[in-house]
């Protein structure tokens, strides 16, 4: 009886011992500053890849349905870039809708709120009158600005040449 007491109290020091290193290398993993970089860094990887499939569509299919893109456009934007595009003046005509096939955070300063994010994006060109889309592919540079609610939103955009050989085609 003595022998099953000591082998039972001795489990449940281990227990407690096993529960009791869990819980604080969970609190200290939870007040990491990587962990925090981490999931900044996720959160504009996420509104980057939003607003650019965003700034990348437009339905052009009438001159509201074009004001209303124009709209989402400035809403995804911020600074200058946002003062442009709101500018834009609606028409009718071509429609493009964009995908992000892939993207990364290549640069982020958490203090100062600003991040640059390159992306991959498919857009599918349909001209005014025709049901048949064309295909382009992009390769877009942005830089992503956190505002004041804490979304990031495109504050400039440019596109990325291919390399010569790339453009070539002859893998060099």
């Amino acid at each position: 009886m003595r022998r099953a007491g000591v082998v039972t109290g001795a489990a449940l020091v281990l227990a407690v011992g096993f529960c009791g290193t869990g819980a604080w290398t969970y609190a200290q993993a939870r007040g990491d500053d990587s962990l925090a970089y981490g999931r900044e860094r996720d959160r504009a990887l996420a509104d980057g890849r939003a607003a650019l499939t965003v700034l990348t569509t437009l339905d052009a299919s009438s001159r509201q349905r074009a004001q209303a893109g124009i709209r989402s456009w400035a809403a995804s934007s911020t600074g200058p870039l946002r003062d442009e595009l709101a500018r834009t003046a609606p028409k009718q005509g071509a429609s493009a809708r964009g995908t992000v096939t892939e993207a990364a955070v290549t640069a982020l300063d958490t203090h100062s709120g600003t991040a640059k994010l390159i992306a991959s994006v498919t857009v599918d060109v349909t001209p005014a009158g025709t049901k048949t889309p064309t295909t382009d592919r992009k390769r877009l540079e942005a830089v992503l600005e956190r505002t004041d609610g804490g979304r990031w939103k495109v504050r400039a955009l440019d596109a990325v040449p291919l390399g010569q050989a790339a453009q070539k085609g002859d893998g060099r």
